[in-house]
Protein backbone atom coordinates (compact mmCIF):
# COMPACT_ATOMS: atom_id res chain seq x y z
CA UNK A 1 0.00 0.00 0.00
CA UNK A 2 1.18 3.55 -0.84
CA UNK A 3 0.32 5.90 1.83
CA UNK A 4 0.64 9.92 1.12
CA UNK A 5 0.88 12.19 4.31
CA UNK A 6 -0.24 15.56 3.03
CA UNK A 7 1.17 18.02 5.60
CA UNK A 8 1.26 21.91 5.87
CA UNK A 9 4.28 24.12 7.25
CA UNK A 10 5.69 21.16 9.50
CA UNK A 11 6.99 18.10 8.43
CA UNK A 12 10.12 17.18 7.46
CA UNK A 13 11.18 21.34 7.76
CA UNK A 14 10.03 22.08 11.25
CA UNK A 15 11.10 20.46 14.67
CA UNK A 16 7.98 20.46 16.70
CA UNK A 17 5.49 18.05 18.03
CA UNK A 18 3.25 17.25 14.98
CA UNK A 19 6.40 16.71 12.94
CA UNK A 20 7.72 14.21 15.44
CA UNK A 21 4.21 12.51 15.55
CA UNK A 22 4.12 12.23 11.74
CA UNK A 23 8.28 10.62 11.67
CA UNK A 24 6.68 8.41 14.38
CA UNK A 25 4.44 6.92 12.70
CA UNK A 26 6.30 6.33 9.30
CA UNK A 27 9.05 4.49 11.48
CA UNK A 28 6.37 2.76 12.98
CA UNK A 29 5.23 0.97 9.56
CA UNK A 30 8.49 0.06 7.53
CA UNK A 31 6.00 -2.52 5.76
CA UNK A 32 4.04 0.56 4.22
CA UNK A 33 5.66 2.39 1.20
CA UNK A 34 5.28 6.53 2.25
CA UNK A 35 5.08 9.74 -0.29
CA UNK A 36 5.01 12.95 1.00
CA UNK A 37 3.01 16.04 -0.09
CA UNK A 38 3.78 19.15 1.63
CA UNK A 39 2.70 22.38 1.91
CA UNK A 40 5.15 25.48 2.39
CA UNK A 41 5.58 29.32 2.36
CA UNK A 42 7.89 29.27 -0.44
CA UNK A 43 10.64 28.21 -2.60
CA UNK A 44 13.38 29.41 -0.02
CA UNK A 45 12.65 26.44 2.12
CA UNK A 46 12.92 24.33 -0.94
CA UNK A 47 14.09 20.82 0.17
CA UNK A 48 15.79 22.42 3.78
CA UNK A 49 14.44 19.23 5.62
CA UNK A 50 15.78 19.34 9.24
CA UNK A 51 14.36 15.24 9.61
CA UNK A 52 16.82 12.43 8.57
CA UNK A 53 13.89 10.86 5.96
CA UNK A 54 12.75 7.18 6.85
CA UNK A 55 13.80 4.73 4.54
CA UNK A 56 10.37 4.07 3.13
CA UNK A 57 9.77 7.25 2.17
CA UNK A 58 10.31 7.39 -1.53
CA UNK A 59 9.14 10.87 -2.68
CA UNK A 60 8.26 14.31 -1.50
CA UNK A 61 6.21 16.42 -3.24
CA UNK A 62 5.81 20.23 -2.51
CA UNK A 63 3.21 22.81 -3.18
CA UNK A 64 4.39 27.13 -2.54
CA UNK A 65 1.46 29.16 -1.21
CA UNK A 66 3.56 32.19 -2.28
CA UNK A 67 4.98 30.81 -5.17
CA UNK A 68 4.47 32.66 -8.71
CA UNK A 69 3.93 31.29 -12.23
CA UNK A 70 6.69 29.57 -13.83
CA UNK A 71 7.64 28.92 -17.52
CA UNK A 72 10.39 26.65 -18.28
CA UNK A 73 12.01 27.55 -15.27
CA UNK A 74 11.35 31.42 -15.99
CA UNK A 75 9.15 33.38 -14.15
CA UNK A 76 5.98 33.95 -16.61
CA UNK A 77 6.14 37.08 -18.58
CA UNK A 78 2.80 39.36 -17.81
CA UNK A 79 1.06 38.91 -21.25
CA UNK A 80 -2.32 38.67 -19.95
CA UNK A 81 -5.24 36.34 -21.59
CA UNK A 82 -7.91 36.98 -19.40
CA UNK A 83 -9.52 33.27 -18.60
CA UNK A 84 -13.40 33.05 -19.54
CA UNK A 85 -15.11 30.50 -16.90
CA UNK A 86 -17.97 28.27 -18.37
CA UNK A 87 -21.66 28.64 -16.58
CA UNK A 88 -21.25 25.83 -14.60
CA UNK A 89 -17.69 27.10 -13.41
CA UNK A 90 -18.63 30.93 -12.58
CA UNK A 91 -21.71 29.60 -10.55
CA UNK A 92 -19.67 27.02 -8.28
CA UNK A 93 -17.16 29.67 -7.65
CA UNK A 94 -19.05 32.08 -6.76
CA UNK A 95 -21.11 29.52 -4.65
CA UNK A 96 -17.21 28.87 -3.08
CA UNK A 97 -16.39 32.80 -2.30
CA UNK A 98 -20.17 33.26 -0.70
CA UNK A 99 -19.40 30.42 1.76
CA UNK A 100 -22.78 28.37 -0.01
CA UNK A 101 -23.14 24.44 -0.96
CA UNK A 102 -20.39 24.11 -3.52
CA UNK A 103 -19.47 21.14 -6.29
CA UNK A 104 -16.15 21.08 -5.82
CA UNK A 105 -15.57 18.91 -8.72
CA UNK A 106 -16.03 21.18 -10.65
CA UNK A 107 -13.63 23.57 -9.47
CA UNK A 108 -11.10 20.74 -9.37
CA UNK A 109 -11.26 20.25 -12.92
CA UNK A 110 -11.00 23.87 -13.50
CA UNK A 111 -7.72 24.17 -12.19
CA UNK A 112 -6.46 21.26 -13.72
CA UNK A 113 -7.17 23.00 -17.13
CA UNK A 114 -3.97 23.13 -19.48
CA UNK A 115 -2.08 26.65 -19.26
CA UNK A 116 -4.72 28.30 -16.77
CA UNK A 117 -2.86 30.91 -15.29
CA UNK A 118 -4.54 32.15 -11.79
CA UNK A 119 -2.73 35.25 -11.85
CA UNK A 120 -5.00 35.34 -15.21
CA UNK A 121 -8.21 34.25 -13.32
CA UNK A 122 -7.57 36.59 -10.54
CA UNK A 123 -7.27 39.71 -12.30
CA UNK A 124 -9.98 38.96 -14.91
CA UNK A 125 -13.21 40.12 -15.39
CA UNK A 126 -15.11 37.09 -13.59
CA UNK A 127 -13.25 36.69 -10.41
CA UNK A 128 -13.98 40.41 -10.48
CA UNK A 129 -17.54 40.27 -11.54
CA UNK A 130 -17.45 37.72 -8.45
CA UNK A 131 -16.12 39.53 -6.17
CA UNK A 132 -18.49 42.88 -6.92
CA UNK A 133 -21.66 40.33 -6.17
CA UNK A 134 -19.69 39.26 -2.76
CA UNK A 135 -19.36 42.65 -2.10
CA UNK A 136 -23.23 44.31 -2.79
CA UNK A 137 -24.53 40.89 -0.82
CA UNK A 138 -22.74 40.95 2.53
CA UNK A 139 -19.91 43.42 2.50
CA UNK A 140 -20.98 46.64 0.58
CA UNK A 141 -20.31 49.04 4.24
CA UNK A 142 -16.26 48.94 3.19
CA UNK A 143 -14.76 50.15 0.57
CA UNK A 144 -14.75 47.67 -2.44
CA UNK A 145 -10.95 48.42 -3.98
CA UNK A 146 -9.63 46.75 -0.19
CA UNK A 147 -11.95 43.94 -0.55
CA UNK A 148 -11.40 43.36 -3.92
CA UNK A 149 -7.39 42.92 -3.10
CA UNK A 150 -8.14 41.36 0.06
CA UNK A 151 -10.17 38.61 -1.75
CA UNK A 152 -7.68 37.95 -4.12
CA UNK A 153 -4.98 37.06 -1.67
CA UNK A 154 -6.75 35.19 0.08
CA UNK A 155 -7.42 32.95 -3.01
CA UNK A 156 -4.15 32.96 -4.26
CA UNK A 157 -2.67 30.48 -1.69
CA UNK A 158 -5.76 28.19 -1.95
CA UNK A 159 -5.91 28.41 -6.12
CA UNK A 160 -2.01 27.14 -5.52
CA UNK A 161 -2.86 24.21 -3.89
CA UNK A 162 -6.01 23.85 -6.17
CA UNK A 163 -3.17 23.75 -9.58
CA UNK A 164 -0.99 20.76 -7.88
CA UNK A 165 -0.87 18.01 -10.30
CA UNK A 166 -1.30 15.50 -7.24
CA UNK A 167 0.88 11.85 -7.06
CA UNK A 168 -0.94 8.80 -7.06
CA UNK A 169 -1.55 6.72 -4.04
CA UNK A 170 -4.01 4.88 -2.42
CA UNK A 171 -4.59 6.05 0.58
CA UNK A 172 -4.37 10.28 1.54
CA UNK A 173 -3.48 10.72 5.29
CA UNK A 174 -3.88 14.88 5.71
CA UNK A 175 -2.24 15.51 9.17
CA UNK A 176 -4.63 19.00 9.43
CA UNK A 177 -7.44 20.04 7.37
CA UNK A 178 -7.26 23.64 5.72
CA UNK A 179 -4.76 23.32 2.82
CA UNK A 180 -3.52 19.82 3.20
CA UNK A 181 -7.54 18.50 3.60
CA UNK A 182 -8.28 20.64 0.12
CA UNK A 183 -5.17 18.41 -1.50
CA UNK A 184 -6.75 15.28 0.10
CA UNK A 185 -10.15 16.24 -0.85
CA UNK A 186 -9.02 17.04 -4.29
CA UNK A 187 -6.74 13.60 -4.81
CA UNK A 188 -10.12 12.01 -4.23
CA UNK A 189 -11.72 13.37 -6.82
CA UNK A 190 -8.77 12.32 -9.46
CA UNK A 191 -7.15 9.31 -8.06
CA UNK A 192 -10.41 7.18 -6.91
CA UNK A 193 -8.40 6.52 -3.59
CA UNK A 194 -9.26 6.91 0.32
CA UNK A 195 -9.05 10.38 2.27
CA UNK A 196 -8.09 9.89 5.99
CA UNK A 197 -7.57 13.19 8.27
CA UNK A 198 -5.89 13.42 12.29
CA UNK A 199 -6.33 16.34 13.54
CA UNK A 200 -4.01 17.40 16.43
CA UNK A 201 -4.92 20.64 16.82
CA UNK A 202 -8.27 22.23 15.56
CA UNK A 203 -7.08 23.92 12.18
CA UNK A 204 -10.19 25.90 12.28
CA UNK A 205 -9.59 27.13 15.81
CA UNK A 206 -6.31 27.88 15.88
CA UNK A 207 -6.49 29.84 12.42
CA UNK A 208 -9.03 31.62 13.90
CA UNK A 209 -7.54 32.27 17.54
CA UNK A 210 -4.82 33.96 15.27
CA UNK A 211 -6.41 36.17 13.21
CA UNK A 212 -8.44 37.35 16.44
CA UNK A 213 -5.30 38.60 18.04
CA UNK A 214 -3.76 39.65 14.15
CA UNK A 215 -2.99 43.18 13.71
CA UNK A 216 -2.50 42.78 10.34
CA UNK A 217 -5.74 42.26 9.22
CA UNK A 218 -9.30 44.40 10.93
CA UNK A 219 -12.50 44.56 11.29
CA UNK A 220 -15.02 42.80 8.56
CA UNK A 221 -11.54 40.90 7.47
CA UNK A 222 -10.86 38.75 9.98
CA UNK A 223 -14.38 37.35 9.60
CA UNK A 224 -13.60 36.91 5.42
CA UNK A 225 -10.39 35.39 6.25
CA UNK A 226 -12.05 32.70 9.12
CA UNK A 227 -14.57 31.83 6.99
CA UNK A 228 -12.08 30.77 4.57
CA UNK A 229 -10.81 28.66 6.22
CA UNK A 230 -13.56 27.17 7.46
CA UNK A 231 -15.14 26.35 4.12
CA UNK A 232 -11.69 24.57 3.19
CA UNK A 233 -12.29 22.27 6.36
CA UNK A 234 -15.68 21.45 5.68
CA UNK A 235 -14.68 20.56 2.40
CA UNK A 236 -12.00 18.03 4.08
CA UNK A 237 -14.39 16.70 6.86
CA UNK A 238 -16.99 15.76 3.49
CA UNK A 239 -14.66 14.08 1.57
CA UNK A 240 -13.02 12.15 4.19
CA UNK A 241 -13.25 8.24 4.96
CA UNK A 242 -12.09 8.79 8.59
CA UNK A 243 -11.68 11.74 10.49
CA UNK A 244 -9.31 10.76 13.44
CA UNK A 245 -8.58 13.79 17.07
CA UNK A 246 -6.85 13.05 20.38
CA UNK A 247 -9.50 13.74 22.74
CA UNK A 248 -13.44 13.53 23.51
CA UNK A 249 -13.16 17.84 23.64
CA UNK A 250 -11.51 17.99 20.13
CA UNK A 251 -14.65 15.67 18.92
CA UNK A 252 -17.23 18.07 19.71
CA UNK A 253 -15.42 20.88 18.26
CA UNK A 254 -14.89 18.95 15.09
CA UNK A 255 -18.33 18.33 14.86
CA UNK A 256 -19.36 21.57 15.61
CA UNK A 257 -17.33 22.78 12.78
CA UNK A 258 -19.47 20.08 10.31
CA UNK A 259 -17.84 16.58 10.87
CA UNK A 260 -20.23 14.10 9.99
CA UNK A 261 -20.14 12.52 14.10
CA UNK A 262 -19.94 8.69 12.63
CA UNK A 263 -16.78 9.64 11.15
CA UNK A 264 -14.99 10.52 13.98
CA UNK A 265 -12.76 8.54 15.44
CA UNK A 266 -10.50 9.03 19.04
CA UNK A 267 -6.78 8.10 18.87
CA UNK A 268 -4.69 9.90 21.86
CA UNK A 269 -0.69 10.36 20.84
CA UNK A 270 1.75 7.81 21.89
CA UNK A 271 5.25 8.21 22.71
CA UNK A 272 8.27 6.29 23.30
CA UNK A 273 8.17 5.45 26.78
CA UNK A 274 11.01 2.78 27.07
CA UNK A 275 13.26 5.67 25.30
CA UNK A 276 13.12 7.72 28.73
CA UNK A 277 14.67 5.10 30.70
CA UNK A 278 17.77 5.63 30.99
CA UNK A 279 18.54 9.20 30.75
CA UNK A 280 21.05 11.32 31.99
CA UNK A 281 20.26 13.24 34.96
CA UNK A 282 21.04 16.21 36.65
CA UNK A 283 24.64 17.38 36.48
CA UNK A 284 27.22 18.61 38.99
CA UNK A 285 25.92 22.11 37.88
CA UNK A 286 22.58 21.65 38.22
CA UNK A 287 22.77 20.48 42.16
CA UNK A 288 22.04 24.29 43.19
CA UNK A 289 19.49 25.22 40.83
CA UNK A 290 16.24 24.38 40.15
CA UNK A 291 15.17 23.38 36.83
CA UNK A 292 12.16 24.54 34.68
CA UNK A 293 12.50 22.85 31.38
CA UNK A 294 10.12 24.01 27.98
CA UNK A 295 10.54 22.36 25.36
CA UNK A 296 8.74 24.28 22.77
CA UNK A 297 9.19 26.39 19.46
CA UNK A 298 9.69 30.01 20.57
CA UNK A 299 6.70 31.23 18.44
CA UNK A 300 3.82 33.63 19.67
CA UNK A 301 1.00 30.54 19.76
CA UNK A 302 3.82 29.05 22.63
CA UNK A 303 3.21 32.54 24.22
CA UNK A 304 6.63 32.39 25.53
CA UNK A 305 6.63 36.21 27.12
CA UNK A 306 3.88 35.29 28.99
CA UNK A 307 6.35 32.42 30.37
CA UNK A 308 9.07 35.15 30.44
CA UNK A 309 7.46 37.36 32.65
CA UNK A 310 5.75 34.58 35.01
CA UNK A 311 9.21 33.15 35.38
CA UNK A 312 10.63 36.75 36.74
CA UNK A 313 7.77 37.06 39.50
CA UNK A 314 8.75 33.47 40.68
CA UNK A 315 12.65 34.20 40.64
CA UNK A 316 12.77 36.86 43.22
CA UNK A 317 10.50 34.19 45.88
CA UNK A 318 13.02 31.68 44.63
CA UNK A 319 16.28 32.59 43.35
CA UNK A 320 16.99 29.24 42.53
CA UNK A 321 15.22 28.75 39.91
CA UNK A 322 15.99 28.19 36.03
CA UNK A 323 14.30 28.50 33.29
CA UNK A 324 15.84 26.80 30.03
CA UNK A 325 13.42 27.66 27.23
CA UNK A 326 14.68 24.49 24.76
CA UNK A 327 13.85 24.89 20.99
CA UNK A 328 14.15 26.66 17.64
CA UNK A 329 14.00 30.13 17.60
CA UNK A 330 14.34 30.56 13.84
CA UNK A 331 10.49 29.62 13.09
CA UNK A 332 9.50 33.26 13.88
CA UNK A 333 12.55 35.29 14.23
CA UNK A 334 10.78 38.62 15.05
CA UNK A 335 8.91 37.02 17.95
CA UNK A 336 12.26 35.50 18.94
CA UNK A 337 14.16 38.59 18.87
CA UNK A 338 11.44 39.94 21.40
CA UNK A 339 11.37 37.33 23.99
CA UNK A 340 15.08 37.96 23.90
CA UNK A 341 14.47 42.00 24.14
CA UNK A 342 12.08 40.99 26.81
CA UNK A 343 14.58 39.11 28.84
CA UNK A 344 17.12 41.72 28.39
CA UNK A 345 14.79 44.48 29.44
CA UNK A 346 13.75 43.08 32.89
CA UNK A 347 17.29 42.00 33.91
CA UNK A 348 16.56 38.35 34.19
CA UNK A 349 19.14 35.95 35.26
CA UNK A 350 19.20 32.63 34.33
CA UNK A 351 17.14 32.03 31.32
CA UNK A 352 18.70 29.56 28.42
CA UNK A 353 17.59 29.45 24.80
CA UNK A 354 18.81 26.63 24.19
CA UNK A 355 18.21 26.50 20.57
CA UNK A 356 17.04 22.88 19.07
CA UNK A 357 17.99 19.90 21.23
CA UNK A 358 17.49 15.81 21.55
CA UNK A 359 14.49 16.26 24.63
CA UNK A 360 16.44 12.86 26.20
CA UNK A 361 19.27 14.91 26.60
CA UNK A 362 18.38 17.55 28.64
CA UNK A 363 14.32 16.13 29.94
CA UNK A 364 16.73 14.30 33.09
CA UNK A 365 17.51 17.52 34.13
CA UNK A 366 14.85 19.00 34.71
CA UNK A 367 12.49 19.40 38.26
CA UNK A 368 9.60 20.34 36.25
CA UNK A 369 8.65 21.37 32.98
CA UNK A 370 6.24 24.32 31.45
CA UNK A 371 3.40 25.29 28.79
CA UNK A 372 2.08 28.28 28.53
CA UNK A 373 0.88 28.05 25.05
CA UNK A 374 -2.86 29.74 24.01
CA UNK A 375 -3.65 26.52 21.73
CA UNK A 376 -2.94 23.09 21.66
CA UNK A 377 -3.99 19.57 20.82
CA UNK A 378 -2.22 17.19 22.62
CA UNK A 379 1.24 17.92 23.74
CA UNK A 380 3.85 15.47 23.25
CA UNK A 381 6.11 17.97 25.80
CA UNK A 382 3.77 16.42 28.28
CA UNK A 383 3.97 13.24 27.54
CA UNK A 384 7.83 13.45 27.33
CA UNK A 385 7.90 14.92 30.88
CA UNK A 386 5.74 12.41 31.89
CA UNK A 387 7.78 9.48 30.47
CA UNK A 388 10.83 11.28 32.37
CA UNK A 389 8.49 11.22 35.94
CA UNK A 390 8.31 15.16 35.68
CA UNK A 391 5.11 17.12 36.38
CA UNK A 392 4.09 19.82 34.52
CA UNK A 393 2.66 23.20 34.58
CA UNK A 394 0.12 23.87 31.56
CA UNK A 395 -2.40 26.45 30.49
CA UNK A 396 -5.68 24.96 30.37
CA UNK A 397 -5.86 24.78 26.34
CA UNK A 398 -6.82 21.48 24.23
CA UNK A 399 -6.36 18.46 26.09
CA UNK A 400 -3.93 19.84 28.65
CA UNK A 401 -6.60 19.47 31.74
CA UNK A 402 -7.18 15.45 31.15
CA UNK A 403 -3.35 14.88 30.53
CA UNK A 404 -2.74 16.39 34.07
CA UNK A 405 -5.81 14.85 35.97
CA UNK A 406 -6.62 11.92 34.07
CA UNK A 407 -9.73 11.14 32.95
CA UNK A 408 -11.30 8.82 35.81
CA UNK A 409 -8.36 7.08 35.92
CA UNK A 410 -8.00 7.30 39.67
CA UNK A 411 -3.99 7.67 39.19
CA UNK A 412 -3.83 11.56 40.80
CA UNK A 413 -2.60 14.83 39.46
CA UNK A 414 0.27 15.40 37.64
CA UNK A 415 0.94 18.50 37.80
CA UNK A 416 -0.72 22.25 37.85
CA UNK A 417 -3.03 23.50 35.03
CA UNK A 418 -3.58 27.47 34.51
CA UNK A 419 -5.53 29.88 33.07
CA UNK A 420 -3.56 31.26 29.60
CA UNK A 421 -1.78 34.82 29.84
CA UNK A 422 -2.23 34.56 33.55
CA UNK A 423 1.40 35.69 35.05
CA UNK A 424 0.73 35.48 38.75
CA UNK A 425 -1.12 32.32 38.27
CA UNK A 426 1.58 30.86 36.52
CA UNK A 427 4.41 32.47 38.55
CA UNK A 428 2.25 30.80 42.27
CA UNK A 429 2.45 27.50 40.41
CA UNK A 430 6.33 27.79 39.53
CA UNK A 431 6.88 28.94 43.14
CA UNK A 432 4.46 25.90 44.83
CA UNK A 433 6.21 23.28 42.90
CA UNK A 434 9.73 24.67 43.54
CA UNK A 435 8.98 24.69 46.97
CA UNK A 436 7.67 21.30 47.36
CA UNK A 437 10.09 18.56 46.35
CA UNK A 438 7.87 15.74 47.75
CA UNK A 439 4.88 17.49 45.66
CA UNK A 440 6.90 17.20 42.58
CA UNK A 441 8.21 13.76 43.01
CA UNK A 442 4.11 12.59 43.50
CA UNK A 443 3.01 14.45 40.51
CA UNK A 444 5.95 12.98 38.71
CA UNK A 445 4.89 9.52 39.35
CA UNK A 446 1.66 9.81 38.59
CA UNK A 447 2.61 11.13 35.37
CA UNK A 448 4.70 8.25 35.08
CA UNK A 449 1.83 5.96 35.15
CA UNK A 450 -0.85 7.97 33.11
CA UNK A 451 1.27 7.67 30.54
CA UNK A 452 2.53 4.08 30.43
CA UNK A 453 -1.26 2.88 30.80
CA UNK A 454 -2.56 5.26 27.98
CA UNK A 455 -0.29 7.30 25.53
CA UNK A 456 2.68 4.61 24.67
CA UNK A 457 4.00 4.49 21.10
CA UNK A 458 2.60 0.65 21.25
CA UNK A 459 -1.06 1.26 21.64
CA UNK A 460 -1.14 4.74 18.84
CA UNK A 461 0.27 1.47 16.28
CA UNK A 462 -1.94 -0.69 17.27
CA UNK A 463 -5.05 1.75 16.35
CA UNK A 464 -3.38 3.21 12.98
CA UNK A 465 -2.51 -0.69 11.72
CA UNK A 466 -6.21 -1.23 12.09
CA UNK A 467 -7.08 1.87 10.30
CA UNK A 468 -4.13 1.39 7.81
CA UNK A 469 -5.64 -2.32 7.29
CA UNK A 470 -9.14 -1.26 6.99
CA UNK A 471 -8.36 0.87 4.00
CA UNK A 472 -6.02 -1.78 2.70
CA UNK A 473 -8.59 -4.09 2.38
CA UNK A 474 -11.29 -1.45 0.82
CA UNK A 475 -8.84 -1.68 -2.11
CA UNK A 476 -8.29 -5.19 -2.31
CA UNK A 477 -4.61 -4.43 -1.03
CA UNK A 478 -2.80 -7.50 0.58
CA UNK A 479 -1.11 -6.86 3.87
CA UNK A 480 2.37 -7.84 4.38
CA UNK A 481 4.93 -7.20 7.88
CA UNK A 482 7.41 -7.20 5.70
CA UNK A 483 9.66 -3.89 5.48
CA UNK A 484 9.02 -2.21 2.03
CA UNK A 485 11.55 -2.23 -0.06
CA UNK A 486 12.16 -0.11 -3.41
CA UNK A 487 12.08 -2.41 -6.65
CA UNK A 488 14.41 -1.90 -9.04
Amino acid sequence: MKVCIVAEGCYPYVVGGVSGWINSLIQSFPNIEFILLTIIANRSSRGKFVYELPKNVTQVYEVYLEDCEWNNGKKRQKNRKHIRLSKKEYAEMLNMVLNRKTDWNILFDLFQRKNLSIDDLLMGPDFFQIARECYNRKYSGIIFSDFLWTLRSIYLPMFWVLKMNIPKADLYHCVATGYAGVLGSMAVHFHDSSLLISEHGIYTREREEELIKAEWVKGAYKNIWIEQFKKMSLLAYERADIVTCLYARARLLQMDLGCPEEKIRITPNGINVNGFLEIPGKTEEDQDAINVGAVLRVTPIKDVKTMIQAFAFAKKKVPKLKLWIMGPTDEDEKYAGECFDLVETLGIKDIIFTGRINVRDYIGRMDFTILTSISEGQPLTILESYAAGIPVIATDVGNCRELIFGNNDGLGDAGILTHIMNIEEIAQAMIKLAENPKERERMGQNGLRRVNGFYRIEQMKEVYKDIYKEFAKKHGLSWSEEPFEIKN
